[in-house]
């Protein structure tokens, strides 16, 4: 679940920072997806079966046309980007090649988040990469740490005990809070808009993934509906340690997805700001509400 490390002293956040200066070696948390999330696909493309007919023969009927095998067809995309309605520009201006986005990311995510101090709250390299990356891995038992788009949620994790019991302490869900504020400051329309923008480039980096021919924005919206499946425990949740890092005690927790866990690891109220803003998110993108359902507890 997380390392027990030693306590790091918690550093202030007021501080305007310069958007593009370097951050420090990542680790996990989910509130840049949960930020950035805007969205898109290209338009499905068909191949047209062609017929050949052979030559016909002096002395017998013309032979039938040979039918070719159809080309495959690419899936249309189930979230298709004109659903997101962003009123984008007839024209929007040319896209940078992935492998220079960076500066143009970095400005329009200053843009987006105004005076949050962006260079100690996101990594600000390979941005695209790293979203597409952390999107997809976000279902999956396990997450690449490596490959986050958040700089670490300071300080370690915070237990108590609870009759005879190590449980996941209230405090612990302080150290999310500068986070959750940034994603909850963000305007929506512009994070969408944002997202249709430079959906180019995320196509790009999602087939580079291994996903030819599928739709990164079908993924995200897919994304979404796991995270806000999330449960949202409102007792103490109590964890083991077997080794080296805490786990959950609940074997139903326990095997949640690398996205879920860090839903319930936020704390209930976290959980339950973000998912209002990740319900806002998928509105903006698709145009309805995702289908209904309610959480395990």
């Amino acid at each position: 679940m997380e390392r027990v490390e030693p306590s790091v002293g918690k550093q202030p956040l007021q501080r305007r920072a310069d958007p593009r200066s370097g951050g420090k070696a990542p680790r996990s948390s989910i509130l840049w997806p949960l930020a950035m999330i805007v969205a898109v696909v290209v338009a499905a493309w068909l191949v047209w079966r062609q017929m050949h007919p052979q030559p016909p023969q002096a002395t017998a009927p013309a032979a039938p046309s040979v039918q070719q095998p159809a080309a495959p067809v690419a899936a249309a995309p189930e979230h298709p980007i004109e659903a997101a309605g962003t009123g984008a520009p007839a024209q929007p201006p040319a896209l940078p090649a992935l492998a220079d986005s960076d500066s143009a990311l970095q400005d329009a995510m200053a843009a987006i988040f105004g005076k949050a101090p962006l260079d100690r709250i996101f990594h600000l390299q390979q941005i695209v990469q790293r979203f597409v990356a952390t999107i997809d891995n976000l279902p999956r038992q396990t997450a690449a740490v490596q490959r986050m788009p958040v700089q670490p949620v300071g300080g370690s994790l915070l237990t108590a005990q609870d009759d005879g019991q190590t449980v996941l302490a209230s405090d612990n869900a302080v150290r999310y809070a500068p986070y959750v504020s940034v994603m909850e400051a963000a305007d929506t329309g512009r994070l969408v808009a944002t997202y249709v923008r430079f959906y180019p480039l995320f196509q790009q980096a999602y087939e580079e993934l291994g996903y030819p021919g599928k739709y990164f924005n079908d993924r995200l919206v897919h994304v979404i509906d796991h995270l806000l499946a999330a449960p949202e425990p409102t007792g103490p949740i109590a964890l083991v340690q077997p080794k080296i890092v805490y786990r959950f005690a609940d074997p139903d927790l326990e095997s949640l997805s690398a996205g879920q866990k860090i839903m319930v690891r936020m704390g209930h109220d976290n959980e339950l700001r973000v998912k209002a803003k990740l319900r806002e998110i998928r509105q903006a993108l698709v145009g309805n509400p995702p289908p209904r359902q309610e959480p395990p507890r």
